[in-house]
């Protein structure tokens, strides 16, 4: 049965899974790691009002372009955002699809605090 979005890769047997928050979502291990630094998720923050420039991301941190272009690098590892060469310049984008499987993560989440709070009166 495939995963979220559809991905047989995000969770390849649900019925298989004793410890299904961590083993069907791989990536948003690496999503989250991305978004712990307050640089990335002001850079996320950034190209939600559209793609930007490594040097436009760059410099409201007085930061240098390889300093940047790291922190875009783990950001397009984990799949939350995509870049463009053209030209001299690269572009980045949020992309597509880039928080469904954290959203879904959350929502599997919630629903087990949901549980926890029902069941505290039960004591």
């Amino acid at each position: 049965m495939p995963g979220p979005g559809g991905d047989p890769l995000l969770c390849p047997d649900r019925s298989a899974i004793l410890n299904s928050m961590v083993q069907c979502y791989p990536n948003v291990d690496r999503a989250f790691t991305a978004l712990a630094d307050p640089t990335r998720r002001a850079v996320l923050e950034r190209l939600g009002s559209g793609r930007a420039t490594i040097s436009e991301l760059a410099a409201p941190f007085g930061m240098s372009l390889t300093g940047m272009k790291k922190h875009i690098q783990l950001l397009e590892e984990a799949q939350l955002v995509t870049t463009e060469k053209v030209g001299r310049v690269r572009r980045c984008t949020l992309a597509p699809y880039a928080f469904e499987g954290i959203s879904m993560w959350l929502q599997r989440l919630d629903r087990f605090a949901q549980v926890v709070e029902r069941t505290k009166g039960d004591r």
